[in-house]
Order: structure tokens, then C-alpha cells, then sequence
């Protein structure tokens, strides 16, 4: 058992247990209070020796980075330096790997807290992975990360200062929270730390106020469902406003442009029209409403127009000076002068299910052959693989055999393959591959790339051994694979050698590990 935060990692919210995030909650409201009060705060600063803050924004930034730039000065002191890096002036203008980067300013410090900000995503997952290696070879203690913000994928350090906020508006009541999220809820990042962030509250109700061309993405929809949230969806504030229950907590983003494709971009004033507030919603407003933005706000087209500035709508501002203090706690979590009353290990990942399944063999099935096969003679030893995309159509199970073929390299063997009708009038598809016995890595390939079929070993003219796979709960290490999202840090364009990993969730998709786009099986392998 363990109860400090040292060489954790913050990639995303969930890195943090509900019981951890309301410990960091608590923390930051008894520093505020001190602060206030002129108490003492030293209590909060890192004393661990020749420690390195690294404040490294690879994407352009004022709001957080400036933030955690003072926050990481409120810890400077003999035992405590800070490094700032820009965009500007990095080795990655260079061509140099994060990891390689990484791993160099590591050594420069008995321990490193490294505060991370990129457009690609996942940076910060890869580099817990890989530079805590480069440690662990160097006899170098292992550093932490903390996300800053990684493409539109999480920014989960402004997930707590929201979550601070919203307790602080509920009297750190954790019972119920009803809100809504107006904006941009396709490319905001922020929105998407809620998904999670949102868990420390026992009921959730949350308002998705989008137009569909900015709408919430399915995946983190379904994910909030999953949470137990009850989620509505509206168009634009006028329909939300039509309707009586309305949230007293409004969170807005603003139209992120810069990641928008051209399609979108030419609906921008319709779009920016459904989101933005009007003087005359004001009377609509139940008593007691307050206003949320992550900031910055557009100067032209603000989400929230300038007009609302003095009124008591305004929370965002006491919400953007929140962000000082949550990081100043976070940083002292992470840099270990505050310690939890509770077990702070990592949790134990779930061990893999079993999805190849040995099948009794009925002994005098010569070869596996069936009524009905075409092009086949039984085989005296070997592999037949079948049951091939059973159910689908006779194009989709010849796309699938020629799928299988490719990524096992099976193109270039004696082997023969097949289409036929079974018994219940499904067609499905078969390979029989004489004298070539599938390894287990194959199988478990096998077992991501056309799941529910079935492989018979076959010799001396008897199946020796029959196996029935299914989808595996991991899949990785494999040439193949390939995440379909463009920013993810794996994509092949991005140059950084990093091998695609997938965890499968409860609906059978699989899960990027590094930028957690959902993937159907299909999807996963680039051929």
C-alpha cells in the first residue's frame, strides 16, 4: 500500500479515482481558505530534492500555460526548478521523437513533473510508458505527466478546475448536478473530460445544446449513458429555452475554427447563431443560473457576449482564477508534499479473458471436410480455418478471406479456400492451409480480424486440436493495425514508431489506448 501521487501520470480524467479527485478537491478549497485567511501555505510546497517542473506547450497556449506557470513558481525554491518550453523554440522543429525528448530532460533531475500541451494525441500516454523504461534502465525515479491538453481529444486539468467549480457553486454538495453544455461539443476537448470528470457526483443530468454539425460525438454520448447519466440533446439555445428544465449550470465552448473542415466552416454563422446568448433569453433564465467558458472567448463572436460581464450570471471568471489553485495542488500531489489517507497504487488491470477456446475434438472427422465444399479435398496435416464470417453475404466473407490472407501472408502458400452454405442456410467461408500450422500470435490475430471462427488442427488426416475464438479483450503488437484517427500519436504520418494498442470495451469495439477513438474490428487493420 501506497498514499502518495509520485511518478502518476494525468492523461486523462479518469487517471484519478472519484476518491482521488475529490482528495485534490478538498485540498484546493483548504489552500484557498489559507490563503485568504493569511495563513501559512508551505505545507502545499514540494520539498523533494532537485526536482524538475517542465512546462512543455508544444501547442500555443496562454490561459493554462501561464497557469501552470504560476503554479509551478508557487513550488520554486532551492529544491524546486522550473523550465518553461514553448512551440517557438523546441527540439521537436528538429525532427526529434517526444520520447527521445523526453527521456533527455528526464536526466537532468532526480525527479521530473512534466506538464504536457500538443495537437497530437495520446502524447502523454505514450511518454508515461516509454520514458518510465528510459528510467528504469537509467536507475532514474520515474516521472509524472500531466496533460495539458492533446488535440480534441481530453484536457483533463481543466476537467478539475471545472468539477472544483461547479462543487463550489453546489456547496461541495456531491449528491445531484444538472447542467448543460452549449457550444462546440464536436472539437471541445473540455466537454469531453466530463464524460468522466462528471462521476464524482452521485446523479448526473446533463443538456447537450449543439447544432448537429457540432453535436457531442456518439462514442462519449453512449459513454455517458454507460455512467448512468440521464442526457438530453437540443439544437440551440432557443429550442433548450423552449422547454421548463432548464440547468443552473451552463457550460460554453467556443467554435473551434481551427479544426474545422471547409463543409463546416461555410455553416459558421448559422452555427455560431444556435449557441451564442441573447439579451432576450435573459428573462427565461430560472434564478440562481450561472455561466461557465473554458476560455478564450472570441472577440468578435463570443459564445457569451460581453453584455453578461457584470451581471450575476458571470461565473467564469472566478472558474479561470480556480485554475491556480488546482494546480498548485496537483503539482504538489504529484510532486509528493501532500500524501492521501487511503491506498494510492495504481489499479490492477483487469487480466484478459479467454477468447480462444479449446473445443472437444470428435475423433474421425477426416480433415475437417463437410458436405457441400467446393474446390477441397481433406487434408492429412494442417490447419483449416472456418466458420469465416459466417452470416454475412458471400462478398463480405470473400472480403474477409482475402483480409485474413493479407495480414497472416497467407497470399504466398499451398492453400485453398472457399464459400459454401451450412446446415442453417448461412453462408460462410473456410481456408485449408495443408501442411501450415497456425502459431498461437497468429491465432490470437486471427481471433481480432474475423472473430467466432473456428481452427481445426489437423494431422495425420484427424483434427488433433479444435479451437472456437472470439473477439480478444487486447489487441497489439502487430504490424498491421492502425488507428483510424489522424492525430492520434500512433498514425504512421506523425513519424514517431509508436505500435497501435486497443482495449476492447463492453459493446465489443475496440478502444485506442493512446487517443481512445472507438474502432469496430474492422476498423483496426490497415492492409
Amino acid at each position: 500500500m501506497r498514499n502518495d501521487f509520485l511518478g502518476r501520470t494525468l492523461a486523462v480524467i479518469e487517471d484519478l479515482s472519484v476518491e482521488e479527485q475529490m482528495f485534490l478537491y478538498e485540498k484546493t478549497r483548504e489552500l484557498k481558505q489559507k490563503w485568504h485567511n493569511g495563513e501559512d501555505v508551505s505545507s502545499f510546497k514540494i520539498k523533494k530534492r532537485n526536482v524538475g517542473i517542465y512546462i512543455v506547450f508544444v501547442e500555443p497556449s496562454t490561459r493554462t500555460k501561464e497557469s501552470f506557470v504560476n503554479a509551478a513558481k508557487f513550488h520554486s525554491g532551492p529544491n524546486v526548478k522550473v523550465n518553461v518550453f514553448s512551440s517557438e523554440h523546441s527540439s521537436f522543429n528538429k525532427q526529434e521523437s517526444y520520447v527521445d525528448t523526453f527521456s533527455m530532460l528526464t536526466s537532468y533531475s532526480d525527479y521530473s513533473i512534466f506538464v504536457v500541451r500538443t495537437k497530437l494525441e495520446g502524447v502523454c500516454r505514450l511518454l508515461e510508458r516509454k520514458v518510465s523504461e528510459f528510467a528504469a534502465r537509467n536507475k532514474i525515479e520515474v516521472p509524472s505527466f500531466i496533460n495539458a491538453g492533446d488535440g480534441k481529444h481530453e484536457h483533463p486539468t481543466q476537467e478539475l478546475l471545472d468539477e472544483y467549480t461547479f462543487l463550489e457553486q453546489n456547496n461541495f454538495d456531491t449528491s445531484f448536478i444538472h447542467l448543460a453544455l452549449v457550444g462546440d461539443l464536436l472539437h471541445g476537448r473540455t466537454v469531453h473530460s466530463k464524460v468522466n470528470g462528471l462521476k464524482i457526483f452521485k446523479s448526473v443530468k446533463v443538456d447537450l445544446v449543439a447544432p448537429e454539425e457540432l453535436a457531442m460525438p456518439d462514442h462519449y454520448v453512449e459513454k455517458m449513458k454507460e455512467n448512468g447519466f440521464e442526457v438530453r440533446t437540443f439544437s440551440s439555445i432557443e429550442e433548450y429555452l423552449k422547454q421548463e428544465d432548464v440547468a443552473k449550470i451552463w457550460y460554453f465552448t467556443r467554435l473551434q475554427l481551427e479544426r474545422m473542415g471547409e463543409d463546416i466552416l461555410e455553416k459558421v454563422h448559422k452555427l455560431r447563431e444556435a449557441v451564442t446568448f441573447k439579451k432576450e433569453f435573459l428573462e427565461r433564465l430560472p434564478e440562481g443560473v450561472k455561466f461557465y467558458h473554458p476560455l478564450p472567448r472570441h472577440k468578435l463572436y463570443p459564445t457569451i457576449p460581453n453584455f453578461l460581464d457584470h451581471l450575476s450570471l458571470n461565473g467564469w471568471e472566478t472558474q479561470a482564477r480556480n485554475g491556480y489553485w488546482v494546480r498548485i495542488v496537483l503539482l504538489s500531489m504529484f510532486g509528493g508534499s501532500i500524501t492521501a489517507p487511503f491506498d494510492t497504487s495504481k489499479r490492477n488491470v483487469e487480466p484478459e479473458d479467454d477468447f480462444i477456446i479449446p473445443v472437444p475434438v470428435v475423433h474421425g472427422n477426416k480433415g475437417v471436410q463437410k458436405d457441400g465444399k467446393r474446390g477441397i479435398k481433406p487434408i492429412d496435416n494442417g490447419t483449416v480455418i472456418d466458420h469465416i464470417a459466417k452470416g454475412k453475404s458471400p462478398e463480405e466473407i470473400y472480403a474477409t478471406i482475402l483480409k485474413i490472407r493479407k495480414i497472416l501472408h497467407l497470399y504466398d502458400v499451398d492453400s485453398a479456400d472457399g464459400i459454401f452454405r451450412s446446415s442453417d442456410g448461412n453462408f460462410k467461408g473456410y481456408i485449408s492451409l495443408p501442411s501450415r500450422y497456425l502459431s498461437k500470435r497468429e491465432i490470437k490475430k486471427l481471433a481480432a480480424i474475423s472473430p467466432n471462427t473456428t481452427v481445426n488442427i489437423i494431422k495425420n488426416c484427424s483434427v488433433a486440436e479444435k479451437y472456437r475464438i472470439k473477439l480478444p479483450p487486447t489487441i497489439y503488437g502487430f504490424e498491421e493495425l492502425r488507428c483510424k484517427n489522424e492525430y492520434c500519436i500512433t498514425n504512421p504520418v506523425h513519424g514517431e514508431n509508436v505500435s497501435p494498442s486497443f482495449v476492447r470495451n463492453k459493446k465489443g469495439q475496440f478502444i485506442c489506448e493512446y487517443c481512445e477513438t472507438p474502432h469496430s474490428f474492422e476498423e483496426i487493420w490497415s492492409i
